[in-house]
């Protein structure tokens, strides 16, 4: 299903953001679905954005290690914006 067009019935993308080692140009963008890259000032890249499942995470990484890029870290994103709006709704899991 397009990411876009998401039915309202269906949880929200968890976010993710992969730091690399090196440089990535703006290009590789479309190649890694969509994923904003910034570079980072100690030379790594960072790539963020919304993952559909468990699958298409680990093809992001697989187009990671497919580049020869040394991966430094994968986070979800998603875990700190449900803590801050808990926080800020009062709410507590």
């Amino acid at each position: 299903m397009n990411q876009l067009h998401r039915s309202t019935h269906e949880p929200p993308l968890d976010q993710y953001e992969i730091y690399v080692k090196g440089h990535l140009d703006q290009r590789w963008s479309d190649w890694f679905e969509g994923f904003a890259i910034a570079l980072i000032d100690n030379g790594e890249t960072r790539l963020s954005g919304p993952v559909v499942d468990q699958a298409a995470l680990y093809g992001l990484l697989i187009k990671v290690r497919d580049l020869g890029l040394p991966l430094v870290s994968v986070n979800s994103t998603q875990a700190k914006r449900t803590e801050l709006s808990d926080r800020q709704t009062g709410e507590h899991p």
